[in-house]
This record gives C-alpha cells, structure tokens and sequence, in this order.
C-alpha cells in the first residue's frame, strides 16, 4: 500500500512540540521536514533552545506560536492546555534525551526521539522502565530503516529467499570528523565529541548505531557477543572516531561492522551486504531506490523501488512512481508516518495495524549496550563481550 494524500487525510493533524532543533541545528530542521511530508503532524510549540531568548527567536522563525524557555516548562504547561501537544519530537544532544523524555511520558505525551536512546546504558534502561510504565508510544528515529528497500530486503530474508544467513556486512563512513573540527567551536563537531554529552562513544554512539540497527533491522539476528577495535586517530579527541567491530550472532552466523568519521572522501556511506545459503543481496545509502539479489549460481539481479518484484513491506512506505528518486527525507518521513498511525490508532481507541513498524524502546536499549559493549570490549584489547541489557 503505497502512501498517498488519501492516506494522509483522514484525521485531524497530531499536535506536535519539539525539544531543542533550533537555529543552527542540523537534526531539528530535518524532523520538522519529515514531520510535514505526509501532512500527519502540525508543529505547535517547542523549547528550541535552553536559552529562552534564543528559543522565542528560532518559534519567530518558524511560525510557532507557543515558545517555552525550558522543556520542564512545556511539559507542565502543555499537558494542560486542552489543545495541548499529543506527541513531542526531541532533538537535543544525546545527554539530553532521557531528562526531557521523561517529562513527557509521565504526562501521557507520545514521544518520538533522536537517537541513540540515551547517553549511557542506565540511562536507556530507566527510561525504558519509564516509557514502557506510561503506557505512550515511542519512537526512535532510526531513519534508515525506513527507506523502501531495505523494507523489501527484510521482506526477503523473512521470506527465506536468502535461506539460512551467514555473513552480515555493515559499515558506515564518513569523513566530516577527519580533522580537530571541534576545535573551531562548530556546534555539531562540538557536542558529538564531548563524552559528556555524546556518551561514551564517538563514531560508535553517532553512525555505528545506526549500522547496528540497520542489520538488526534486516536480518531479524540476535547479537551473542562482539569484539571491538576503537580508534580516536584526531589527536586530543576524546571519543572514538573509528571503529572496526566483529559480530557474533546467536544464530551461528558471523558479521563485521565499520563506522568511522575519518574516512577520507567519504561522505555519507552507509553499505549492508548479507550472504545467506541461497542469495546475497546489498544495498548502500547513497542509492536508496536499488537492491542488489545476487541467487547463487545465478546472474545478479537488480529490484527498484516501486518496481516490478518488489513486495507488500515496500510499497507500503513508497509514495511516488519507481524513476522518480526517493531518499533521506522520505525514509526520514516514513518513520513519523508509521508512528502516526500508531498515535492516530491510539487517539480511536482502534487496535494498532500490524504492519505498522518503526523502531522503538527494544532498538533503543540494543543500540545504546551496543556502544557500551564496544567500549567495554575495546579497552580489554577486543575482548568478546556481550550486550549488557
């Protein structure tokens, strides 16, 4: 089922607030897009910055007419507003995330969250205990996931068409950290490599979650144990700015994962390749709307977006006809999509669509221990160690 404006029509807009994403901000301008695509969300009020001035200005240039100086303040004083917010977008640095989602969740407001879930792994377990007791839908923006193809490339392995996995290989570059970019005072550089905000890993906790969740995601494994190799090859760096992971999954299969932010040249690459006893199939991020099925024996075959021999699990999240390119945006907004018809269920009182799927708490704990896990198992020189959940 393809998303369409009938699709999209059919209930009142969800009222949404949003923590942090103000001037300057990367991450909050890319949910409120997102948000939007599909016409489910209206942005309403926000706590764009924990400087109140700043936040009032970043309202003023968005049209928002309800600007708050703290989020404890928008949480109180929108909880009880009849046209109060239904949902909340948090879009702070990771330290930030469990402090503000609890204010929300224990009013009975949804919540969809940047990732990783938290900064620390206490952290993501009590708000876990927190989110799961308030009964409120959560989301994480584990956006890859999102995207047609790597629905249609879980649809395949669910299916058995790969037959019994045997390798995964994720890896996920970029190169905008290759230089001291924080020293220059840029706001994005800055917090993502302060242990105090970003967490304990760097490269790890920012792009190597993601690559994690993406083969999770796909592959439907469980992680038995890792070992990790953490690099900070910027002298002075204080978190890890690469780092080569070796998987052990509880299925026998084995796998390698890849992140780093100092990859010269490399601008955004997230790849997934995954081999079974039948067929192996890829995919990379900078190609979204291709799928690569490569059967043993067999000539490689390419599947498109919205094409022919494409499933039910993509034509679900796809809007547009297959030649027309979709990408970040739209995988982004896929997320928001499927969480609003969570909410929207919510709000009817109706039963939630099975098909209905977007990361959540359970992905949210499994990528937070897995940063733990590498940071553990690295400081033992590789150790194999197991997500502490």
């Amino acid at each position: 089922m393809a998303i369409t404006a009938a699709h999209v029509a059919r209930a009142p807009r969800i009222r949404l607030g949003m923590v942090g994403g103000g001037r300057g901000a990367f991450i909050g301008a890319v949910h409120r897009i997102a948000s939007r695509i599909d016409d489910q969300y209206e942005l309403v009020a926000g706590a764009f910055s924990s400087d109140p001035d700043r936040s009032a200005a970043s309202a003023a240039d968005l049209g928002v007419a309800r600007s708050y100086g703290s989020f404890a303040e928008m949480a109180q004083k929108e909880a009880r507003r009849k046209d109060g917010i239904e949902a909340v977008a948090i879009v702070t640095p990771n330290h930030m995330h469990a402090p503000v989602a609890v204010e929300f969740l224990k009013r009975g407001i949804h919540v969809i969250c940047d990732k990783p879930l938290t900064a620390t792994l206490p952290e993501a377990k009590k708000l876990a205990k927190a989110a799961e007791a308030s009964g409120v839908i959560f989301a994480l923006t584990h956006n890859y996931t999102g995207y047609p193809m790597i629905r249609q490339a879980r649809e395949l392995i669910a299916s058995g068409a790969l037959g019994d996995i045997r390798l995964v290989n994720v890896e996920y570059i970029q190169d905008w950290l290759a230089e001291p970019l924080e020293a220059s005072g840029q706001k994005q550089a800055d917090w993502r490599t302060d242990p105090a905000r970003s967490g304990a890993g760097g490269s790890t906790g920012d792009i190597g979650t993601h690559a994690f969740n993406l083969a999770n995601f796909v592959t439907g494994l469980t992680l038995q144990e890792l070992s990790a190799d953490l690099q900070s090859f910027v002298p002075g760096r204080r978190v890890d700015d690469n780092g080569h992971v070796m998987l052990r999954y509880t299925s026998g299969a084995r796998g390698m994962l890849w992140c780093s932010q100092v990859a010269s040249g490399q601008e955004n690459g997230l790849r997934l390749r995954i081999f079974g006893t039948k067929a192996g199939i890829e995919w990379e991020q900078e190609n979204p709307n291709y799928l690569w099925v490569a059967p043993l024996g067999q000539p490689k075959y390419r599947l498109t977006r919205g094409g022919p021999g494409t499933g039910e699990a993509a034509a679900r999240v796809t809007r547009i006809p297959s030649g027309h390119p979709e990408g970040y945006l739209e995988g982004f907004a896929n997320i928001y999509a499927e969480a609003a018809r969570a909410i929207i269920a919510r709000r009817d009182g109706a039963a939630r669509d099975p098909a209905v799927t977007f990361p959540g708490l359970k992905e949210g704990l499994e990528g937070v221990a897995f940063v733990d896990a590498c940071v553990r198992s690295s400081k033992r020189n590789g150790a194999w160690v197991g997500l502490a959940l």
